[in-house]
């Protein structure tokens, strides 16, 4: 079985694309997009134009997943249209290109990590330290990996986390962070005024909060889930972090084309540089890539995952808050009674 290195170079044969199908997968995506956000928009029927806002929503997501392959450099690479593309694109759904390169590249160089910034991902921190910080910290600290805050991707990830505070820290850096605020609030408004809220319920509400809010789940779940690792960073080893710390969620055919095959985190980690379209082929390929830890969409694992609040170093393993004051309760009980501790 292939680990370390010669993992890593067992998959430099799929970090190559196929700029045709590149070009294929991003604009008939980008085609779909529009025509469901004019469905929105034209279409007859009320439950026609529901339809056609939750279609919009998804097809959000598998172009946000072409965006984020492109920011790696894994597809369509030196065009300058498809710079152009992207560029627009990522104004558009509030992850302006400087902070999401930025942040994202950070990920995937201190992903797992203890004791490390939590840039382009959310917080992780022990026990020990979760019963050491004050509780307005611990409120905080819960509150961004709260199921509602996750949910409000839209508000909480997007339009706060990926604009507001980017070009708040760094104004000059982050320009287009202000630039893609302005024009999604001035849109949000001309929308409103011209065509009416049901127009901007329709055309803007009910696709953000969809494409945020599951993009904000998966990035979530990918890297909170039962069986995940977490290491302090001297004990930190990149291809061990993508496959011990990196998930595999799996989903039917239909849910993988709209994620673009984002489920097979565990193989972008590894290797970012290979395109969505490529990675279940490298999953079939490389045995080592098939004995991984998952996760779903289902209910009784987005339940499983949303327990997980902090890393218990003794137990190898994410606890919930019930652990935490199971575990509290425990040492209490072992300092009030000395005997309990000898026994």
């Amino acid at each position: 079985m292939l680990e370390g290195k010669e993992l890593i170079l067992a998959t430099k044969p799929y970090a190559r694309e196929e700029r045709a199908k590149s070009w294929l997968y991003t604009i008939s995506t980008l085609l779909l997009l529009m025509l469901a956000l004019t469905g929105t928009l034209v279409l007859p029927y009320l439950v026609l134009k529901i339809m056609s806002s939750i279609l919009s929503g998804l097809l959000i997501v598998r172009m946000f997943v072409i965006y984020h392959d492109h920011q790696h450099h894994a597809i369509l690479h030196k065009s300058w249209l498809a710079e152009a593309i992207m560029v627009t694109f990522g104004i558009y759904v509030l992850a302006p290109s400087s902070i999401w390169k930025r942040s994202h590249d950070y990920h995937h160089k201190h992903n797992s990590k203890l004791f490390s910034a939590s840039i382009g991902s959310y917080p992780i921190i022990t026990r020990k330290k979760f019963e050491s910080i004050t509780p307005a910290e611990r409120r905080t600290y819960l509150f961004s990996r709260h199921p509602l805050t996750i949910a409000a991707g839209y508000l909480s990830m997007f339009m706060i986390g990926m604009c507001v505070q980017s070009f708040v820290s760094s104004p000059r850096k982050h320009l287009d962070s202000l630039l893609a605020l302005i024009i999604h609030i001035g849109g949000s408004v001309a929308v409103a005024y011209f065509l009416g809220w049901e127009s901007w319920l329709l055309f803007i509400l009910i696709p953000f909060t969809i494409a945020c809010g599951l993009g904000a789940y998966l990035f979530y779940a990918q890297h909170n889930f039962p069986g995940v690792t977490f290491n302090v960073n001297k004990e930190w080893c990149y291809d061990k972090a993508a496959l011990l710390s990196s998930s595999y969620m799996v989903m039917n055919p239909v849910m993988k084309w709209f994620t673009g095959n984002i489920g097979y985190h565990h193989i972008h980690h590894l290797n970012a540089r290979i395109p969505f379209y490529r990675l279940p082929e490298v999953m079939q390929k490389i045995p080592a890539m098939q004995r991984v830890k998952t996760t779903s969409l289902g209910f009784r694992d987005v339940c499983a995952c949303f327990r997980l609040k902090v890393w218990d170093p003794e137990q190898n393993r994410m606890i919930s808050l019930r652990e935490v004051r199971t575990i509290r309760r425990a040492q209490l009980r072992r300092e009030r009674d000395p005997a309990i501790v000898a026994g």
